[in-house]
């Protein structure tokens, strides 16, 4: 199993280049925002939850979190893999996505980090926001979620460093070429 955790602050192509290693890899594809916000569509319990804290900046609580994971991840089946997107956000998290692919034989194969400067990500946050009408992003909200980042999730970086599973990726620039980086740091963990 191919399990690919996607990383980088709010802005930082994720989703878009998650895409693209789903086609390419032929891997299912979880993204925690996805989820939530179908979750907050539908109306659910969970969804009301979720919302309280998103329109906060804030993140989902881990337990929570988890067992929505655990959840999807058992429903593919035949699956090459996962690529995470939006998930692990802390330490804690990433301690418990171990711990419950270690359930399930897995592990992950490697963490992709996708970084961008702070200014361009505030671009394309504000964009995306006229863009789609997400809530989430106006500016205020866009500075709390990237302070979020900086103090409770940057510091994955050097978690997935001393794991031996981190992949390092400019991602500013043309869509081909971080997209080609990303191949790469994928074919060398591919089995």
């Amino acid at each position: 199993m191919l399990n690919i955790v996607i990383f980088g602050a709010p802005g930082s192509g994720k989703g878009t280049q998650s895409e693209r290693i789903v086609e390419k890899f032929g891997l299912n594809h979880i993204s925690t925002g996805d989820v939530l916000r179908t979750e907050i569509k539908n109306g659910t319990e969970l969804g009301m939850i979720a919302k309280g804290y998103i329109d906060q900046g804030l993140l989902i609580p881990d337990d929570l979190m988890i067992s929505i994971l655990a959840s999807v991840l058992d429903n593919f089946k035949d699956s090459k893999g996962v690529i995470f997107d939006g998930f692990p956000r802390t330490i804690a998290q990433a301690e418990e996505l171990k711990k419950m692919l270690a359930e399930r034989g897995q592990e992950v194969s490697l963490m992709i980090d996708l970084d961008v400067p702070e200014e361009e990500l505030m671009i394309r946050l504000i964009k995306r926001g006229k863009e789609s009408g997400r809530a989430d992003d106006n500016e205020e909200t866009i500075k709390k979620r990237l302070l979020v980042y900086q103090t409770q999730t940057a510091p994955l970086v050097d978690w997935y460093k001393k794991e031996g599973k981190y992949c390092h990726i400019e991602g500013y620039g043309r869509l081909e070429e971080i997209t080609a980086q990303i191949t790469e740091g994928i074919k060398r963990v591919a089995k």
